[in-house]
């Protein structure tokens, strides 16, 4: 089994401006880096082999949680936006309403044009899962990485379709829990504070 601590990047400017950023390479921003400031991972869960997204903003942030030298893994990355990068949403149903409307209706396997969807995204998250996945024992495996590959893994553990708002409230400054056994998702734990001063 794996125990799987998930941790979202810190903020960037397109975070600020509501970019969609997909694969693009956006550095952490000052508000991003001080965010990460009084931020730390809780002592019971820091031992445990680490990973991150290829991408500078994951990396960033794990340097700046104190987690020394995380492995890269392409299977991390953030879902493909394609032809939506850099966009905002509200924009995109502003100028293509009928295309937003069909789209946003296929949940799961909502895919912008040149893209991936979220469906996708659990695919090759959950082929890498069961390549670290020692079955007999238990390995307790860290992440840093993005908010839409972490939707499509909360879709999956909470048998969410993605048609309607996630059934939990997740506080992206916060940390999840994970368990993976046998090709099953579940959650654990969700909102684990990284604020240094909490209890």
């Amino acid at each position: 089994m794996l125990e799987l601590l998930l941790i979202r990047h810190a903020a960037t400017e397109w975070n600020a401006e509501k970019k969609l950023q997909g694969r693009r390479d956006i550095p952490l921003s000052q508000l991003g880096r001080d965010s990460l400031s009084q931020r730390a991972i809780p002592p019971e869960l820091r031992e445990r082999d680490w990973f991150c997204s290829p991408l500078l903003r994951t990396q960033q942030t794990a340097e700046l949680l104190g987690i020394p030298h995380p492995s890269l893994s392409d299977s991390w990355i953030e879902m493909d936006w394609g032809d939506w990068e850099g966009r905002r949403i509200t924009e995109l149903r502003q100028q293509q309403p009928q295309l937003m409307k069909i789209q946003e209706q296929r949940g799961l396997d909502m895919t912008p044009p040149g893209g991936e969807c979220p469906r996708q995204v659990r695919q090759r998250i959950g082929a890498w899962l069961a390549s670290q996945d020692p079955q007999d024992s238990l390995k307790r495996i860290g992440v840093v990485t993005h908010k839409g590959v972490i939707r499509a893994l909360l879709s999956d553990a909470l048998e969410w379709d993605m048609l309607a708002k996630c059934p939990i409230k997740q506080d992206w400054q916060c940390a999840l829990l994970l368990h993976y056994q046998q090709g099953k998702l579940t959650l654990q734990q969700h909102n684990i504070s990284l604020l240094t001063d909490a209890d």
